[in-house]
């Protein structure tokens, strides 16, 4: 009769060490995630700012500089911005209703038999390269640009921003027919017992109730045109102007530390990763924008 409890105080002593053990393991994750994030960012920061604390260069000469021309010692990167922002501004405009009518097709109208052949489909395209998204555009929509448009070269702005308006499509709709599918049945039943038609119920009630998410959604997608490299490289045509035309090549910041940062050495390197503060920039301002949607949509 002594021994059981000696069994059940040795099972306990077990188990919280187990507990313990446990908790170090996630801890030591979350310092490791941590940890990198701010070596990536502190070394980025450091070779960044080298240039303009050691070297003497002018801040806004960088930023608003329109001559990209290393070996006369010029770094403009104001045509890389006006095409970044172009770009994304251009693919929100096109991917968002896209994106924004698929979810609200998926979660509100499609048949059960056509929504779980669909919702997995538009999931795929997220796992599909980004390197292929570039091919796709240069085997066919820049073909498509030059041929129809009889322009000298179909690699252009507008290339990119259908190849990125494709890439966001997955990211919004998937978070958005979360969003959607969420929202309690009780505000259509109540929406529908008043007479308000299925598709009133949908853009006055629904969508309106997962505002949140959807705008969350939309950043998120955002995030992803901003930051892709790849498949802009292919479909840009990488000419360091300022874009006055959907048809003009460009050059936008991801693709000019791609293009450069291989053979780039000394201040060079330096104003490329000057250029990737100014990106991480973009996606910071991104993520805080999405912070404060995500605490607004929790209260």
């Amino acid at each position: 009769m002594s021994r059981e409890p000696i069994k059940v105080n040795n099972k306990n002593k077990r188990k919280y060490m187990l507990e313990k053990l446990s908790s170090r393991v996630f801890q030591f994750c979350a310092l490791l995630s941590v940890v990198s994030l701010l070596l990536i960012v502190g070394f980025v920061f450091y070779k960044g700012a080298l240039p303009f604390i050691v070297d003497g260069y002018s801040f806004f000469d960088f930023l608003l500089g329109v001559d990209w021309v290393p070996s006369e010692d010029k770094y403009g990167i104001l045509p890389m911005i006006v095409a970044s922002i172009y770009a994304t501004i251009g693919a929100l405009i096109i991917g968002v209703p896209i994106g924004l009518f698929t979810a609200i097709f998926l979660a509100e109208l499609a048949p059960k038999s056509v929504a779980k052949f669909m919702s997995p489909a538009v999931q795929l395209l997220a796992g599909i390269p980004s390197v292929l998204y570039g091919v796709f555009g240069l085997a066919l929509i820049v073909p498509f640009l030059q041929n129809q448009l009889n322009l000298v070269k179909g690699q252009s702005l507008f290339a990119v921003i259908l190849v990125l308006a494709i890439m966001m499509l997955p990211t919004i709709v998937t978070v958005a027919e979360t969003a959607i599918r969420a929202v309690p049945k009780t505000y259509r039943e109540g929406s529908l017992a008043l007479g308000a038609s299925e598709i009133e119920t949908i853009f006055k009630v629904v969508v309106p109730a997962a505002k949140s998410g959807i705008m969350a959604a939309i950043v998120l997608g955002l995030g992803r045109a901003i930051g892709e490299t790849m498949a802009v490289i292919l479909v840009a045509g990488n000419s360091l102007i300022l874009p006055s035309s959907l048809f003009d090549s460009v050059r936008p910041l991801t693709t000019n530390i791609a293009l450069e940062m291989g053979y780039a050495f000394g201040t060079h390197q330096n104003m490329l990763f000057a250029t990737g503060i100014v990106l991480f920039s973009f996606i910071l301002i991104l993520n805080f924008v999405l912070a404060k949607i995500s605490a607004k949509g929790g209260k």
